[in-house]
């Protein structure tokens, strides 16, 4: 039975004096003490199945990570060329006393995929998209006289099902729930806040209450709402009568006054503690974070946040992380939003399946607009280009719901979330009947969440563009992949639509940007990729004279196992292309210069359709002396000045006519290379690049010096080969050996080139254009961490690392 209550709320009410009681706690982490194996065993579920020689780990894990690159395994070159396979996780436990009485839920963030779950020998279910959090209420199973066995199969077999790289096992955090038989429902809080003006913000929360008890009882439900100092902001309390064995959904309105508004740059953020109450004794409580803002979508006004116009400057990204793989780690999920606001993006486009709790936390934290999305296909296999036989296509008609369901109702509560899509390049696009299921799809997400529009990414190879009006008419915002061009003539046919570019090539930067800055129905342009990722291998590539000619879509590319087309590279390094986009988005960077890799005399350079030519901050290019190479330069100043060792090269214009950029013919000299701004006449700042000496020493940089003693915190160190003068020798290739003590441990090591087979779990590591990557991931226990590196012909370094608690 379902109830609706409507209650408005004015801006405080009297609090219960009992609510400083304390409860157990009801989300409480799993990840600690599991066993794994690679392989399959039909028993492995059974109490008594004998695991003492199985890997003891905590989670996250990713399998497939650790495994050999090899060119003949079944993911092939969308899967990285890494093994997936089948692996089972047991994980034995007591039930503490106080959960007796209590309802209890076993709740997976994400495991890829095909999860069967056991407790006790009792198969609790099956979650089969690797992508959606699910829970099952284990409280039937649960043995309070002796131990527990948790058991997890996770089948990966079935290839291909992906085309990316998409991990194997269980690569999101596991928590237990524990609630009372009155509870609040898992997911069931949504805030919304739809008025909103600059001395008060009504906050509308609804909260579903479950009674699953035989008894009807009266609850007070308790809602305060605290700002980011903790203080007070509003209010409220209503009394609510619960049948037995029913849900019941009640409505709050409850005005902030003087709100601090959520927006990029002020990311402001909330936080709503529900509390039930019954008997004078608390029963329940959930903490809520959300954010005060409105959004409004036009094609007269384009995107609209606070009332402010945005220009959307976004970029797609995959769900791995790099030499981590698909573990989700709070902290690489934090640095990864990091990366992409440093680069000077304000949105992402999470490609193609909803992301992880902790990266839309980071966005709501830092401040990045997400459009989420649910899956990369319908009913009809993508197998034209990448042999998808075991894809979404599969598992929609039957799952289609419940994991469109699960991605609007865990994630919208995130202010960062302005858009949710339900599909890319769907393969049935040109037929009738994907109208009837985008309606179906859309319809779906409008009833659970109407404050936010439908999208999703549409493209066309050769069918036409017309054609797709009416599947664009099922839209509220129509996502173009690489079909920006059709933007003005599809203003002109359908003048209501609003239009953004869901992809697009990096080497169109202006051109998107050009589209978006001079037309209100074109609201922002979303670049394919941010960052650089596992699978998909090739994509991005340049390549040289002799090597295999074509796309990544054509042939086999082997060693290649990634992307490069992401603005930003494998080890967070920002690729020239990075430092144009920002200076066209953005005022915070003015100036940038790099060099365009020089032709050997016999080897042409080529690039793909993702690619850009290889550029990079070097002017150390032994044997091209007296050759001519190549600079380009960004820059949003009216001029710029090239000099070399204080002899001027040349002035140009760098105004939006020449598209901000300017590139510069010289003949390679060692020593200084330095293009300086101008503004009416006068030199303004200017940037340097320096001829590096020999290789001889090593630097090492942390994100982070400091991490907590959690077993989970991360410190990404940068790796830097230098002469000695500290000038990065960019090209170096050394290879680096790693060693550790102290309570931490290295769970990854990389570098930029995609072509590089070793494995990214290791101790050493070849530098790549004199740089490469290691991450140490904390221990339990507080400490100093002492990382050494050292090289062949190189002055080791070392870097401590403190452990706290603190």
């Amino acid at each position: 039975m379902k109830q609706i209550i409507i209650l408005l709320i004015a801006f405080s009410f009297l609090a219960c004096g009992t609510q400083n009681e304390q409860i157990p706690e009801r989300k409480q982490n799993f990840n600690d003490n599991w066993k794994f194996i690679l392989g399959d065993d039909p028993s492995a579920d059974e109490t008594g199945f004998n695991d003492e020689q199985w890997r003891s780990l905590d989670l996250p894990h990713d399998w497939s990570i650790e495994g050999s690159f090899d060119a003949t395994n079944p993911a092939g070159n969308d899967g990285a060329y890494l093994p997936t396979g089948i692996g089972w996780y047991r994980k034995t436990f007591t039930a503490p006393k106080n959960w007796k009485g209590k309802i209890v839920a076993c709740y997976f963030e994400g495991v890829y995929m095909n999860a069967e779950v056991f407790l006790n020998g009792e198969k609790l279910g099956i979650q089969p998209y690797g992508y959606t959090s699910f829970d099952f209420d284990i409280t039937s199973c649960l043995n309070f006289e002796g131990e527990n066995v948790l058991a997890v199969k996770v089948d990966n077999s079935k290839q291909k099902n992906c085309r990316w790289y998409s991990g194997s096992g269980i690569y999101r955090h596991v928590w237990m729930i524990v609630t009372e038989p009155i509870h609040i429902a898992h997911w069931g809080v949504a805030i919304t806040t739809p008025e909103i003006s600059e001395t008060e913000a009504t906050v509308e929360v609804k909260t579903t209450l479950k009674n699953e008890t035989s008894s009807s009882h009266e609850i007070t439900v308790s809602t305060k709402i605290t700002g980011e100092d903790e203080t007070v902001a509003a209010t409220g309390e209503i009394v609510v009568q619960l049948l037995p064995n029913s849900e019941k959904e009640i409505i709050q309105n409850i005005s902030v006054n003087n709100p601090d508004l959520w927006t990029p740059e002020t990311p402001h953020l909330y936080n709503a503690q529900i509390t039930l109450v019954k008997n004078n004794k608390i029963i329940d409580k959930t903490d809520n974070t959300f954010g005060i803002r409105s959004i409004d979508f036009s094609a007269e006004n384009g995107f609209l946040l606070n009332g402010q116009k945005v220009l959307i400057n976004g970029g797609c990204v995959h769900h791995d992380n790099g030499c981590l793989g698909a573990a989700a780690y709070d902290r690489a999920e934090e640095r990864k939003v990091e990366l992409l606001k440093e680069a000077g993006f304000n949105a992402v486009r999470a490609s193609h399946n909803s992301p992880s709790e902790a990266f839309l936390e980071a966005c709501d934290r830092l401040g990045l607009l997400v459009i989420d999305e649910a899956f990369d296909g319908w009913r009809e296999k993508k197998t034209t280009l990448t042999a998808l036989e075991h894809d979404y296509a599969s598992l929609f008609d039957t799952w289609w719901e419940h994991d469109l369901s699960a991605m609007v109702l865990r994630d919208r509560n995130h202010p960062s979330v302005i858009m949710w899509s339900i599909g890319n390049e769907i393969i049935e696009r040109t037929k009738p009947e994907a109208v009837e299921t985008a309606r179906m799809l859309a319809n779906k997400v409008r009833e659970l969440d109407p404050t936010r529009p439908v999208t999703s990414a549409m493209t066309t190879w050769g069918e036409g563009w017309e054609i797709f009006d009416p599947l664009m008419a099922e839209h509220d915002v129509c996502g173009y992949n690489y079909q920006l061009h059709m933007a003005e003539s599809d203003h002109e046919r359908v003048p209501s639509r609003i239009i953004f570019q869901s992809e697009s090539y990096p080497k169109d930067a202006f051109f998107g940007w050009d589209q978006v800055e001079k037309n209100s129905y074109v609201i922002g342009d979303f670049v394919w990729t941010a960052i650089d990722y596992l699978g998909e291998s090739g994509i991005g590539r340049w390549y040289y004279e002799g090597d295999v000619q074509g796309e990544h879509w054509e042939r086999d590319l082997y060693p290649w196992h990634g992307s490069y087309c992401g603005d930003i590279d494998l080890t967070g390094w920002r690729k020239p292309i990075s430092h144009y986009r920002s200076i066209l988005y953005n005022d915070t960077a003015m100036l940038y210069m790099a060099v365009r890799e020089p032709e050997l005399e016999g080897s042409k350079i080529h690039t793909t359709m993702w690619g850009v030519w290889p550029t990079w901050e070097s002017w150390t290019w032994p044997g091209h002396e007296g050759k001519a190479v190549e600079v380009e330069i960004y820059s949003k100043y009216e001029k710029v000045r090239l000099y070399l060792n204080d002899e001027l090269m040349g002035e140009k214009n760098t105004g939006r006519k020449e598209e901000f950029k300017a590139l510069f013919t010289l003949p390679y000299q060692p020593g200084e290379l330095k293009v300086v701004g101008v503004k009416e006449q006068q030199e303004m700042e200017s940037t340097i690049l320096n001829t590096a000496q020999v290789a001889s020493q090593i630097r090492l940089t942390a994100d982070r010096n400091t991490i907590k003693a959690s077993g989970q915190d991360l410190s990404f160190i940068t790796v830097e080969v230098t002469d000695a003068n500290g000038i990065v020798q960019p090209n170096a290739d050394n290879r680096l050996y790693f060693e550790i003590e102290g309570p931490g441990e290295i769970i990854g090591v990389a570098n930029g080139d995609i072509k590089d087979t070793d494995s990214y779990v290791s101790y050493n590591r070849k530098a790549f254009h004199g740089r490469a990557m290691v991450v140490v991931k904390s221990g339990k226990q507080e400490g100093t961490i002492l990382l050494k590196v050292n090289a062949d012909g190189l002055r080791s370094e070392s870097l401590a690392l403190q452990v706290t608690n603190e």
